[in-house]
């Protein structure tokens, strides 16, 4: 892939055994093949009508998402399909390492996540069934909306309970 979006994208190929990150030295490689990856939804959501700036926004949305928390906190590789993780982050992950979290903020990064998803699976990457469980964790709003308020109404020793209700822990 190139640094520039170019019309008529030849098949994506892709090996998901090389976006498995196993050690620190691996995550940096597999974070540059995301990177690619990413690179490559912002051209085809362009080629698909989007302006510049909203493949931007989707792009960026998702980068965050697969880059900072599937790669680097939850250490997976993008393509395990383990429902869960969508909610694990908006519920979560973003909601504690945000000073301000705001779910007009978590609607963005869900776009980009279900922008993504649905990309992934166009390119037969992920499986239905995934994408399907993918797209109802992104719909849930309003869960969302009420771990925010849940977080700022926390008392004294309370963290525990909320961070149990949704646990970045993997069952």
């Amino acid at each position: 892939m190139g640094e520039f979006c170019e019309d008529g994208f030849e098949v994506l190929k892709v090996d998901k055994r090389e976006f498995v990150p196993t050690t620190l030295e691996d995550e940096l490689r597999v974070d540059k093949l995301c990177s690619d990856l990413l690179h490559r939804f912002y051209c085809e959501s362009m080629e698909a009508g989007l302006t510049p700036e909203e493949a931007t926004a989707l792009a960026g949305a998702a980068d965050y998402f697969i880059r900072d928390f599937v790669v680097s906190i939850k250490a997976r590789s993008i393509f395990e399909e383990r429902p869960g993780i969508v909610r694990q982050f908006a519920a979560n992950w973003y909601i504690v390492n945000t000073m301000e979290p705001l779910v007009e903020e978590i609607d963005g990064y869900l776009a980009g996540i279900k922008g993504f998803y649905r990309f992934l699976h166009g390119h037969q990457l992920i499986s239905l069934k995934f994408l399907q469980a993918i797209e109802a964790e992104c719909a849930d709003r309003e869960y969302y909306a009420s771990r925010i308020e849940s977080f700022w109404d926390i008392k004294g020793d309370g963290y525990l309970a909320w961070e149990k209700e949704c646990s970045l822990k993997d069952a």
